[in-house]
């Protein structure tokens, strides 16, 4: 397994791929593309975060590589070709399952402004949305539930360069928010939670209205691709529209 020294090399591959992820990698903003031959790239895998995409003629030794030098503990990894999941799911064995995903569209000029503050409007005042600052990067870092809202930069101030979040706080305690999982040039992709006792009561509706009426302010695109249906129903509610599902292997050690 080699790292992709001169991207452009791949970008054919990717071409059509309407993934935020792949973007950040193609610009060097994060991540790091991983190839079979660095001179004639054939097969190849985008890792940004713990979200990995494969392109090109499917290949079993690329595949086994990365995830025995490159997966610590938990990734995600999906590709267009039906080959690549087939080689997923021998590498994975145990240790591996399918999962769908719901892609959703990128449109622009979608969104509804008044809709979006009314949203924000509708959080209790038991709660406050606050824009995630050092301190708060700190306490998401602590805890598993809020780790993916900062952990895909190495530092607070990479965050504070290159990523946005509001999270809801109560009693100075972080118990939801919405954040960029990854930043790429001209937009984030949104990573949305709840701490388990805090589900329900409309917060994580509330940050993430709050985070896309911040990207638009800030001329950013606030990308959405969801796990799950309740995702899929957020997203709906803040204005998105459902693209398609797809297949990804969850794979951990």
């Amino acid at each position: 397994m080699n790292k992709v020294k001169d991207l452009s090399t791949i970008v054919s591959l990717y071409e059509g791929w309407e993934e935020s992820m792949i973007w950040s990698c193609f610009q060097k903003v994060m991540g790091e593309a991983y190839t079979d031959n660095p001179e004639n790239p054939q097969s190849v895998i985008v890792y940004v975060n713990c979200f990995a995409f494969a392109a090109g003629k499917p290949n079993e030794a690329l595949v086994a590589d990365w995830y025995d030098e490159k997966v610590d503990s938990f990734a995600i990894i999906t590709a267009r070709d039906a080959l690549w999941h087939k080689i997923f799911e021998k590498i994975g064995k145990e240790k591996s399952r399918c999962v769908e995903r719901y892609a959703i569209k990128k449109e622009k000029d979608i969104f509804d402004i008044k809709n979006l503050n009314s949203l924000v409007g509708q959080l209790s005042k038991d709660y406050e949305l606050k824009f995630i600052d050092k301190e708060l990067y700190q306490q998401c870092m602590k805890y598993d539930w809020s780790v993916d809202f900062v952990q895909g930069y190495q530092t607070y101030e990479e965050y504070r360069k290159y990523g946005l979040g509001i999270v809801a706080v109560y009693n100075g305690e972080v118990v939801s928010g919405a954040s960029s999982y990854s930043s790429y040039a001209g937009g984030i992709e949104v990573e949305v939670d709840t701490k388990e006792e805090y589900r329900r009561k409309g917060l994580a509706t509330a940050c993430a209205a709050k985070l896309v009426l911040e990207c638009l302010k800030r001329n950013l695109y606030p990308s959405w691709d969801a796990q799950n249906k309740w995702s899929v129903a957020l997203a709906e509610k803040l204005g998105y529209h459902y693209s398609h599902t797809y297949i990804a292997y969850e794979m951990w050690k």
